[in-house]
């Protein structure tokens, strides 16, 4: 089983949105196999349900996140994934920086390195800015954001099952 995890500060806007996004794409995809969680960099909102804002947004185009909890990120998370996504340049920082070795450390990306509009510019131009600071237009705009690096992250997906011999079902 591949594994993802999208990270950002709070667990409860920009992460749990590319969680269920993902997990949509992937099954439109016909991707199987694949588990995608999303965690915190921060404590703040462990344990609370995902920001009104983004659940109705994800609502709105079909996606049930009324379960989702917070949660941090943990060192232990390192060795689960084969795959992290940081949402914004400061959750890529610290998640490389506390990386136990450099494999944990290489399966850090931003989110957007796989949006090819932004993919060349680096992570420095790759951030997401956090929703919870304005409003519905905002979420709108990481909605957008995000979803504009989704095929890439299922190509990614493909591409790391295929080489390290895993069997995948065709779209």
């Amino acid at each position: 089983m591949f594994r993802i995890n999208a990270v950002c500060t709070g667990n409860i806007c920009r992460s749990p949105m590319a969680e269920y996004l993902l997990r949509a794409e992937l099954a439109r995809a016909g991707v199987d196999d694949v588990e995608v969680v999303s965690s915190a960099v921060t404590a703040w909102e462990v344990g609370n349900p995902i920001d009104d804002r983004a659940r109705d947004l994800l609502t709105e185009r079909g996606l049930d996140a009324t379960r989702h909890v917070a949660r941090q990120f943990t060192p232990a998370d390192y060795s689960r994934a084969d795959l992290i996504l940081a949402l914004d340049t400061d959750h890529y920082t610290h998640l490389r920086r506390g990386a136990p070795d450099a494999a944990a450390e290489a399966k850090v990306r931003m989110l957007r390195s796989f949006d090819p509009e932004v993919a060349e510019r680096g992570p420095a131009e790759q951030g997401i800015y956090d929703p919870w600071y304005g409003d519905a237009g905002d979420f709108d705009t990481t909605y957008e954001l995000i979803a504009a690096a989704l095929g890439g992250i299922v190509e990614f997906v493909r591409d790391a099952r295929t080489s390290d011999g895993s069997h995948e079902s065709q779209a």
